[in-house]
């Protein structure tokens, strides 16, 4: 049938109802698949409608609504089957046609005298010969986006009901392959961020995960293989931690050295990993690690920030099946290595060492399921009035109940549990269980005991630490001013301004502050200054040389000293000889704990001394 055609007779226009229906049908199945780009699922539906109406050109734009301007997005010409994208400026249209894009379903220029219009519009159909025009508005969520053009050249040309209602369909594809193309572009800006790390704009750890795993895959024994670098800025607590800003220059930095020749990713909060392209030999993997290393501290030394970088290198051929998880593990821990041996810059993992990590993940596995079934206990070391020599306060303990009946102490594990983050719902189970002890202990005086409760770095370091201890408190009726929170200063160094803001908070409820093994860190004295501390535990290291030991005796006496003028309180710790609780009375230390008052205990005994007088 012409393009002139007419179909009056209802079968007629049955038969091209029917045309253009499977034509829409077909061209879904070619539009929706999922490899199917924007540009691609406008050309489709371009020559699909071409072919369907039986138009020589298919124009989609872009609506500009404030300057009322067309820009041509894609152009197919039928006749040659050529795909474009006009460079040509901006098609500007009439205020009628451009408001009309807004209300209508279709725009139908069948009977435009084009030698009459001077419009833009008009202007362009007499330069391409149009003598009929058929556009759709393409719509989406109640916005006009643009329009599809049918361009009929030649004579004017009336367009049939079935015409129209087919390339209203077809502004509708127009605007679902937007959409579509929309939603992808959102989720692959989804995808992306969730797989780089913002600041630095390199892969994040699970990243890198997915590619050491598509690498390991075609993998089939023999030398060749992986290498994965794990490079660790270890701050010091002069500095604080490395921020960002340094983190993202030591990135660009390793980019520019690398070329191109590994992967480069960010997968700790202070460590990078490397993951050459090619296998490397021992010797090879050194040398870059090396690189790397002098690069990375060569840029840290100049920014005058006192950091330690300390590689660890993994061969894929040490691992017992393909992991990426394990191959990544293994650096990092040969990384850890280094930095524990403090004179060695660079380690490689030593696949003798993966069976005491296995080991380690095993106990990891046992401590969960004894922690879910209830095999934990929480005992306390006693701090005693060295005047009196009366129980006044006690710290709690995590104690273990392991299958052989014995009760393991802390130190046996807490790395374990600290390590791969147990520790925070197991110090959260402390901080209830313990408060709710307390609240049976003795009163003296009308006061009760105070309870000690140490808060790990990850546990300090969690948004709902205050809400916890609240939680607590209110759970068991303690007093506030009963409950004091002992902290190391690994806990604050990460961000010292941040963890101001918490112990306010904390002291706020009325709780206390203690800083414990006073003396041992880089910052302790800054940490008085800077912080709302009220207690310092001195650690027992500066005890156990009392009395002979002058230097222990005059740092003993200046903190001692040093607390009185700012209102802290001392505690001693490790206190084994009478002669060391003498000499620390002497000094102006009230309270201690140690073995020479009592070792830790249940709650049991922790009541019995508390009820002696």
């Amino acid at each position: 049938m012409s393009p002139n055609r007419q179909p009056n007779a209802q079968g007629d226009r049955g038969a091209w109802a029917r045309r253009h229906n499977h034509a829409l049908v077909s061209l879904a199945r070619r539009v929706w698949q999922d490899d199917c780009t924007l540009e691609n699922a406008f050309a489709v539906i371009c020559e699909t409608a071409a072919e369907t109406l039986e138009v020589e050109r298919v124009n989609i734009w872009r609506h500009d609504t404030e300057a009322r301007l067309l820009h041509c997005l894609h152009h197919y010409e039928r006749s040659s089957g050529r795909h474009t994208r006009p460079c040509d400026a901006p098609l500007r249209v009439g205020n009628d046609y451009s408001d009309a894009l807004g209300e209508v379903r279709v725009i139908n220029l069948g009977t435009l005298e084009r030698e009459g219009d001077d419009s833009g519009l008009g202007e362009y159909l007499r330069r391409h010969g149009i003598g009929s025009l058929l556009d759709a508005p393409v719509r989406s969520a109640g916005e006009l986006l643009g329009v599809i053009c049918h361009e009929h050249v030649g004579p004017p040309r009336v367009w049939s009901p079935e015409d129209q209602a087919f390339a209203g369909s077809i502004g509708d594809y127009v605007a679902m392959a937007h959409e579509i193309d929309r939603r992808r572009r959102l989720e692959g800006r989804v995808r992306y961020l969730e797989l780089h790390d913002p600041h630095t704009n390199l892969p994040n750890r699970d990243h890198l995960l997915e590619v050491v795993h598509s690498a390991l895959r075609p993998m089939h024994g023999g030398d060749n293989g992986l290498v994965a670098i794990h490079l660790n800025l270890d701050a010091s607590p002069h500095e604080g931690d490395a921020g960002h800003e340094l983190l993202a220059e030591a990135a660009a930095k390793l980019r520019v050295e690398l070329d191109g020749s590994a992967t480069l990713a960010r997968v700790r909060g202070n460590a990078f990993a490397v993951l050459p392209h090619r296998h490397l030999h021992e010797t090879e993997a050194l040398n870059l690690a090396e690189r790397c290393i002098d690069l990375v501290q060569g840029h840290l030394d100049q920014r005058r920030t006192a950091t330690i970088v300390t590689a660890g290198i993994a061969f894929s051929r040490d691992l017992a099946a393909p992991s990426a998880d394990n191959l990544l593990r293994n650096a990092e821990t040969a990384s850890q290595n280094a930095r524990t041996a403090r004179m060695v810059r660079c380690e490689i993992f030593d696949a003798e060492r993966h069976r005491g990590l296995v080991t380690r993940l095993r106990l990891e596995r046992t401590l969960r399921e004894a922690f879910e079934a209830g095999d934990m206990r929480v005992h306390f070391q006693p701090e005693v009035d060295l005047d009196s020599g009366r129980w006044v306060a006690a710290e709690a303990l995590l104690r273990w109940c392991d299958g052989d009946g014995r009760c393991r102490p802390a130190r046996e594990f807490i790395d374990i549990i600290e390590g791969c983050g147990l520790i925070v719902p197991i110090g959260r189970w402390i901080l209830h269980e313990a408060c709710r002890m307390a609240c049976q202990w003795p009163l003296r005086d009308g006061r009760g005991p105070k309870l000690r409760v140490n808060l790990s770095a990850r546990q300090f370091s969690q948004a709902g630490l205050v809400e916890d201890v609240v939680a607590a408190l209110s759970g068991s009726g303690l007093q506030p001013g009963r409950l004091c929170l002992e902290l190391t200063e690994s806990a604050l160094l990460p961000d010292v301004d941040a963890a101001a803001q918490t112990l306010t908070r904390l002291r706020e409820l009325g709780v206390c502050v203690a800083l414990d093994d006073f003396g041992t860190g880089y910052s302790s004295l800054a940490y008085l200054k800077r912080l709302p501390i009220d207690v310092i535990k001195l650690d027992q290291s500066f005890v156990a040389g009392l009395p002979d030991d002058p230097y222990d005796l005059a740092i003993v006496q200046a903190v001692a000293g040093l607390a009185r003028k700012t209102g802290v309180d001392v505690v001693a710790e490790g206190v084994e000889t009478r002669a060391q609780a003498r000499t620390l009375r002497e000094c102006g230390v009230a309270r201690a704990q140690g073995y020479l008052f009592s070792r830790p205990v249940d709650h049991e005994t922790l009541l019995q001394g508390f009820a002696a007088v």
